[in-house]
């Protein structure tokens, strides 16, 4: 029998074979090192403000419990988490530290249209983390996510930006709305991961872990101006509240001359009009191309949304409709979203 051997690819003739330097490291061993001392910064500056939580939901035997992580955003106690993580929950829970800190927390505010909860420990004492800006992201940079995946507190995985403005769905019982620029990481994210952080390699807060979306996916909602205002409400109020115009619709092209009048490529078509709604009293139609509210132009269902904010709930507005290929100017008063 012929002896056989392997022959590593490195080996071939005219090829040197790659190994250890002088002092003993791989050639890709300083881009290794490197990598390595930026996980392990960010997990030492961040690690000590994210906190496992545990919830006790209510049911009708009694209840069951649930679980998550949260990001601690000042000293006396706020912590920023997952919306869904105490969804029907007895507004009370538990938060454990890596320190081996353990106090109560109650829910001050949660909005399901954004996954974002605020919550307030017992305790005064917490070290907040810095919160970051997403829109500064780009794709392939290095994202370290800390949170609790099945309990297991203070976890720490690394990734990278896998992609930028991911929508993720979401709902109440009487809307739906769509969460925009979420982050699409490839660091591991698990059930527990749920409101926990996703640092940036200076350990800022850049989201906070939302879905587990198949192996390899994980999303996370953006820490920005739009995040920052909700949060400020939750603290300030323990709600979000909304304006609401009573259309159901997605984006569509343009016609071309009214494109190049305005400049743009597509506006937002009515596909339903909800009854007894603002947009019905304002005599919206199914077919309608909205182009325009208030002079603010609208591009897609995303702008609408940035606008229905609570300084416009009771105020009139101006919408600008494309109907058949003619300008139709209409006024609206947007309602208050129902919870």
């Amino acid at each position: 029998m012929a002896n056989l051997s392997l022959i590593r690819s490195d080996s071939a003739p005219g090829r040197a074979a790659a190994g250890p330097g002088e002092d003993g490291r791989l050639p890709d061993g300083e881009a290794f090192d490197a990598y390595s001392r930026t996980v392990s910064s960010v997990a030492e500056q961040l690690g000590p403000s994210v906190a496992h939580v545990a919830v006790r939901r209510r049911g009708r035997r009694g209840g069951s419990g649930g679980a998550g992580s949260a990001v601690a955003i000042s000293p006396d106690g706020f912590m920023l988490s997952a919306a869904h993580v105490v969804a029907g929950s007895a507004e009370r829970g538990l938060a454990s530290f890596p320190d081996g800190r353990e106090f109560a927390f109650e829910v001050v505010g949660a909005d399901p249209l954004s996954d974002l909860a605020v919550l307030r420990g017992e305790s005064g004492d917490l070290r907040p983390a810095t919160l970051g800006d997403a829109t500064e992201l780009r794709v392939g940079q290095l994202v370290v996510a800390i949170g609790s995946p099945h309990g297991f507190s203070g976890s720490v995985t690394a990734g990278v930006v896998s992609a930028l403005g991911r929508s993720l769905p979401t709902r109440t019982r009487s809307a739906t709305r769509l969460v925009e620029n979420v982050i699409q990481t490839d660091a591991a994210l698990n059930p527990g991961n749920s409101g926990g952080a996703l640092g940036d390699g200076l350990a800022r807060v850049v989201g906070i872990n939302t879905a587990v979306a198949g192996v390899g996916l994980g999303l996370a909602v953006p820490i920005n101006s739009a995040t920052r205002r909700i949060v400020s409400e939750l603290i300030g109020e323990g709600r979000v509240r909304r304006a609401y115009i009573g259309v159901a619709g997605g984006s569509r092209p343009l016609p071309p001359r009214l494109a190049a009048e305005l400049g743009r490529g597509t506006g937002i078509e009515v596909v339903e009009v909800v009854d007894d709604s603002p947009a019905a009293a304002a005599g919206l139609r199914d077919g309608d191309l909205i182009v325009a509210i208030d002079g603010e132009p609208l591009a897609d269902v995303g702008d609408l949304q940035r606008l229905m904010v609570a300084e416009r709930i009771g105020r009139e507005l101006s919408l600008r409709v494309d109907r058949g290929g003619s300008r139709l100017d209409a006024a609206i008063v947007p309602r208050e979203l129902a919870d």
